[in-house]
């Protein structure tokens, strides 16, 4: 029946791997574009390293994008434009002019009339040429024009900017008018100060920005996006000659062209076979990796598919990005992807990640191998700078010195192209600011992860390390005693765990946390008993056993229940393995030595401790517990109480399932030895002097 059930698991755990692996092939797959890629690599400023080329068809050499924007300026400066004109506005104001000046009474009629006239041939003047708001100079439509075109419904008349007026020089002219009408007729003084020019002077002229526009796209439109051939058989170019200018051109019109024609035909197909072999390689040597260093995350549902579907969302991501024509690929902040890998598994799994996420990536970023280069190079400053989270400032530091890694390999990069900093791209530098600037996002998103597959990260154990935390302030509150000894095992194995290696706030944080089933009756345990007063005395060994058994199941229970993460709650049911609870077992045995025992309810549920700093903590519990019992407390009273007790737990394969070594045994004995020594104030009896 074992063997059977051992063959389901075995299959089960093949066809997850399949299923999975499979997936993110097929989402890849999708993801990545299905062009036909170039095959030749070059880059301008070095020599060409293939053979000699020759063009395989005819082709059109395209021009570069400044020779495009460069015919481009130049039409849009023969360009006059648009400018609708209000043809009302003229008329309304006349009217308004008639009606300020009051005609009626008989004196001086007719002068009032020939001044009537020569206010309105003016105006119209005006109104006919165009007035705008402001002047003409500061209309950066009309720079360098000498005429702009007036539009009246669907007519359409070119007018020269010298007849053009603004409101200000219009006022100008009328006030003018007004006062030599003033001077030439003294009588009409009065009649005239009842008007001001400024209430007849409204810009009728107002950019055409729409019509405008047009013309400009059916102007450039017209620009040739080509200039000369080249026919096949032609020489592009020999092997070792340097790519200049003019021949990374070229060669960029034959990548063009290639891609084109190419992909017609049985070719087409062959695309895709391509694509898929690439992904097939690199999944295959995710898996490899997995399966030699890392099998805990391929046996567990969680990591694995974490794993495959941030590298997926990450390639997405980019391939998203990389459709715009206003964002560059740099945008997109690659280096987090590493970070949280680190952040949950390790240093090793976020580069080896890191490496094939940027070569998928690669498959299609514009200079590939600019950007695999700088994106690898970041990356790994990344990890190993922040290898640690478990400040903010460490954060900000990685920041830094990922934006540094960026500019310095970006700087020579172009140094090595171009011999100097002339070709250095600027604008490239705020993509860099800005990727750099959202590592900033990696902790919301370590949180959202956490809740999602069920992780924990150092900031979490740190603040479920912090005394204040409900569960242990029940602790501390209920059981004393324990809540004492879970701090001095806290300690103790924290020491021990940054001599052998592993995670420091983890062992703290499950130390703190792996006696908390004591909670349910905590009298019943000696260290939070008062003298003399021990419940044991009034109950059987049995029910004795069960109780102090019971800790671990209870444990589980109330973790659970408030929610601990699971590398905590292996802390709880591992703590003592499957062994006895000794004391009731012997003494149960020594009661009743002609009975046969039931060692299974003496036994502890288990499961051995899998992790490395799980292990640590069940060998610390012990001793120090053990320790608080000696009589006399002297160093060679301690060495043989840790040798034995560590000895026991290894021949009653307790530490099979961990990841300890006999180097780190070795070093455990030695860190536990010392530090009780200080812990109990032992001093070193010192030999006597023999007297001659």
């Amino acid at each position: 029946m074992n063997k059977f059930r051992s063959k389901i698991k075995k299959y089960t755990l093949i066809f997850y791997w399949v299923f999975v692996f499979v997936l993110t092939g097929i989402m890849l797959f999708l993801i990545l574009p299905g062009e036909q890629k170039f095959k030749y690599e070059y880059q301008k400023g070095f020599p060409w390293r293939h053979e000699n080329l020759v063009a395989p068809f005819d082709f059109a050499i395209l021009k570069t994008n400044q020779e495009i924007d460069d015919e481009k300026a130049e039409q849009i400066k023969t360009i006059i434009p648009y400018f609708t004109c209000d043809t009302s506005l003229s008329t309304k104001t006349l009217i308004e002019l008639k009606t300020d000046l009051n005609f009626e009474g008989e004196t001086d009629q007719a002068n009032k009339l020939i001044a009537f006239n020569t206010l309105k041939k003016n105006l119209l003047f005006l109104y006919e040429n165009g007035i705008l708001q402001r002047s003409v100079d500061s209309y950066k439509e009309l720079a360098g024009k000498t005429k702009l075109k007036r539009r009246i419904g669907s007519a359409v008349s070119q007018v020269e900017l010298k007849n053009i007026h603004s409101e200000k020089t219009a006022y100008n002219v009328i006030n003018k008018v007004l006062r030599n009408l003033k001077e030439q007729n003294p009588g009409l003084h009065d009649w005239l100060g009842q008007i001001s020019a400024e209430n007849y002077i409204h810009a009728n002229l107002e950019f055409d920005k729409a019509t405008t526009n047009k013309e400009i796209v059916q102007a450039t439109n017209k620009i040739s996006l080509t200039r000369g051939m080249v026919q096949i058989g032609e020489r592009i170019i020999l092997e070792g000659e340097i790519v200049n200018s003019e021949k990374f051109q070229i060669l960029e019109s034959l990548k063009v062209s290639f891609e084109k024609e190419r992909g017609k035909g049985i070719n087409s197909y062959m695309v895709p076979v391509g694509k898929g072999l690439l992904i097939l390689v690199l999944l295959g040597l995710v898996f490899t990796f997995l399966y030699i260093y890392r099998r805990d995350i391929l046996t567990q549902f969680s990591k694995l598919a974490f794993l495959m579907l941030f590298m997926v969302a990450m390639v997405a991501l980019s391939s998203f990005i990389n459709t715009f024509p206003n964002l560059h690929i740099y945008l997109v902040p690659l280096v987090i992807f590493p970070i949280i890998v680190r952040t949950f598994f390790d240093s090793r799994t976020a580069i080896f990640m890191l490496v094939l996420t940027t070569l998928l990536i690669g498959f299609y970023a514009p200079n590939n191998y600019e950007y695999i280069l700088l994106q690898v190079s970041a990356g790994i400053v990344a990890v190993f700078s922040l290898n640690k989270m478990n400040r903010r400032v460490h954060l900000i530091l990685a920041t830094l010195w990922v934006l540094l890694t960026y500019v310095l390999v970006y700087t020579a990069l172009n140094l090595i192209h171009g011999g100097s900093l002339s070709s250095f791209n600027y604008e490239t530098l705020k993509w860099f600011v800005m990727s750099s600037t959202l590592i900033l996002l990696v902790y919301p998103l370590v949180y959202i992860f956490e809740k999602i597959f069920g992780f924990v990260s150092d900031v979490t154990l740190i603040e479920l390390s912090d005394s204040n935390q409900p569960l242990l302030r029940k602790l501390a509150e209920e059981a004393p005693g324990t809540f004492q000894h879970s701090m001095q095992i806290a300690n103790l194995a924290e020491e021990i765990i940054l001599k052998i290696g592993g995670n420091p706030f983890l062992v703290r944080a499950g130390a703190l946390y792996h006696d908390i089933g004591k909670i349910a009756k905590p009298n019943f345990f000696i260290e939070n008993q008062s003298v003399g007063m021990n419940p044991h005395d009034r109950i059987g060994y049995l029910k004795s056993a069960e109780i102090i058994i019971d800790h671990v199941k209870k444990g589980v229970k109330l973790a659970q229940k408030h929610k601990l993460p699971g590398p905590l709650i292996e802390f709880i049911a591992t703590h003592h393995g499957t062994t006895k609870a000794k004391y009731f077992y012997l003494k149960y045995q020594q009661d009743n030595p002609n009975n046969k025992i039931d060692e299974e309810s003496f036994v502890y549920p288990g499961p051995l401790p899998i992790s490395k700093e799980a292990a640590v903590v069940m060998l610390v519990d012990g001793i120090e517990a053990a320790s608080r019992s000696l009589p006399e407390k002297t160093v060679d009273n301690l060495q043989h109480l840790i040798e034995n007790m560590i000895d026991e737990k290894i021949k009653d394969k307790q530490l099979d399932n961990s990841d300890l070594t006999f180097n780190n045994i070795n070093i455990i004995k030695e860190t536990l030895l010392k530090k009780l020594i200080n812990i109990y104030h032992i001093r070193i009896e010192y030999p006597k002097e023999e007297s001659e």
